[in-house]
């Protein structure tokens, strides 16, 4: 008996043995055959599978495939066919296509490749002056509201800022204003379960948590977690639009209280952009929810209608149709590496002058060396990075490559007064690039962002003098002070930057 008991375990130890062997070899060779992967991530992944062999697995199981589901794919990819794009003037009979210098215009040129959006002349992009004017303008609008309301934000808090909006949506949304309001189901959570949600609701807007759902195999989730709608959208009556990097919420930030305050951009455009980034949420919408917008509803105001009300908002405009510029958005159903390809291309413009504000700097590799040739190429190049971030491994990634970054030549600042949210690029006192991305591998791969590239000096002129407060609150990284660092903080953080590529 004794015998007999031994031969079952022996055999069931070579079975679970066996089939643990062969899960190690499936899940490898997904990590290396899996499209459009870095050769950097590849490493790091087989490193991790072979390292740590069951932990290894799950990882993988559970991060290293991108999919939002294929029912949500596949809506997502009809709404994109059925869903008309922009005319290349906006409305009919807009703005013919401007014409630009060769630099700028292979930009923008690298930016429609990515939606169908062409550059387009005619439009007004404003900075709000401040955190307060940025929600009085956007409350103002929605209040002026007619037909619609079209709004999507990664998180929206239950704070001051958040709740005067979601007041002015159901205020809209009562006298008849068709309301569709999008917050990712991750980052907005607790909003969703808060009273604000159902008082929009109930008063009669369309709301839904984008994301709620994983892929699944039977009961079991496969593929990331957490994936993210991470854009800032806010679309009035087709007239007006919003993007930037504002969350709708108070600087103060109250569910990380302690980077706060959170400092960022929002801007206000009017013009052809405007239809764009109808384009963006409306797919979007359709993809989460199913629902065809009446073309009625989805259709962009007329260049009149535009002009009638653009003395709604609190927000002056104080340079009106003067910028050329494209919305584009990006996602883990895009092109791989279209929003890495618009950062280098943007950097690759350069001549002069390029400064950049990011909070979370985690850069894949064409992006690191795109920075790090500009300055080598004669380009005056300065990095604005928050002081104290709310993720230590991006802050350990970010300060893992400040030595080759000094050494290149690029002007290092961080900030120390907030965390500095904004995600901005100015690139010789006329181009702008401006949204909701970040430069990690969250925004570069994995989340659903919004940028808007402008040429207009004054737009630039505007965004470089807001960069001009952070650098002159900021203090300026030396070389000495890298040098210093002790030689466990360094082990540290290039232990941290080598699994970059795979979170």
């Amino acid at each position: 008996m004794t015998w007999s008991w031994a031969l079952v375990e022996g055999w069931l130890s070579f079975l679970v043995s066996g089939t643990v062997f062969v899960l190690h070899l499936v899940v490898v060779c997904m990590a290396l055959v899996r499209p459009h992967r870095s050769p950097a991530s590849r490493v790091a992944w087989v490193a991790v599978i072979m390292f740590l062999p069951v932990v290894g697995i799950v990882a993988y199981l559970f991060l290293g495939e991108t999919s939002i589901g294929r029912e949500r794919e596949d809506r997502l990819r009809e709404a994109e066919r059925t869903i008309a794009l922009p005319e290349p003037g906006g409305a009919p009979g807009g703005d013919a296509a401007p014409t630009l210098d060769p630099a700028t215009a292979s930009v923008f040129d690298l930016v429609r490749s990515i939606n169908g959006f062409p550059a387009t002349a005619g439009n007004s992009v404003v900075l709000a002056p401040s955190a307060d004017a940025a929600i009085d303008s956007l409350v103002a609008d929605i209040a002026a509201a007619e037909r619609t309301v079209h709004i999507g934000f990664y998180i929206w808090l239950d704070d001051h800022a958040g709740g005067r909006v979601a007041d002015a949506v159901a205020e809209a949304a009562r006298r008849g204003v068709a309301c569709r309001i999008m917050v990712d189901a991750l980052g907005s959570r607790a909003f969703v379960a808060s009273p604000r949600w159902a008082q929009m609701r109930d008063a009669g807007a369309y709301v839904v948590a984008a994301l709620d759902d994983i892929p699944r195999l039977g009961r079991v989730a496969v593929g990331r977690l957490d994936l993210r709608n991470h854009r800032k959208i806010a679309v009035i009556d087709g007239r007006v639009a919003y993007c930037g990097s504002r969350n709708c919420a108070d600087p103060e930030f109250r569910v990380k209280p302690r980077f706060a305050p959170w400092v960022d951009v929002l801007f206000r455009c009017e013009g052809p952009i405007v239809a764009q980034e109808q384009w963006l949420f409306l797919t979007t919408w359709t993809a989460e929810t199913g629902e065809r917008v009446p073309d009625e509803e989805a259709a962009a105001a007329s260049a009149s209608a535009s002009a009638s009300a653009s003395a709604s908002a609190s927000v002056p405009s104080v340079a009106p149709d003067v910028a050329v510029a494209a919305m584009f958005g990006t996602g883990p159903t895009s092109r791989a590496g279209a929003m890495s390809e618009a950062f280098t291309t943007t950097i690759g413009a350069a001549r002069e002058r390029l400064v950049i504000t990011t909070p979370y700097f985690a850069p894949d590799e064409p992006l690191l060396q795109a920075i790090r040739a500009a300055p080598q190429r004669g380009v005056r190049t300065t990095l604005v990075l928050p002081a104290r971030n709310d993720s230590w491994l991006v802050a350990a990634t970010a300060r893992s490559l400040y030595a080759e970054l000094l050494e290149a030549g690029v002007e290092l600042y961080e900030y120390p007064l907030g965390l500095l949210h904004t995600k901005t690029m100015t690139v010789d006192g006329h181009l702008s690039l401006v949204g909701s991305a970040n430069m990690d591998r969250r925004s570069l791969e994995l989340n659903y962002e919004n940028n808007l590239l402008v040429d207009s000096p004054e737009v630039a002129a505007a965004v470089l003098a807001r960069q001009q407060e952070y650098l002159d609150a900021s203090r300026r990284v030396a070389a000495e002070e890298v040098e210093s660092w002790s030689l466990g903080r360094r082990l540290w953080q290039n232990a941290v930057a080598m699994l970059s590529p795979i979170l």
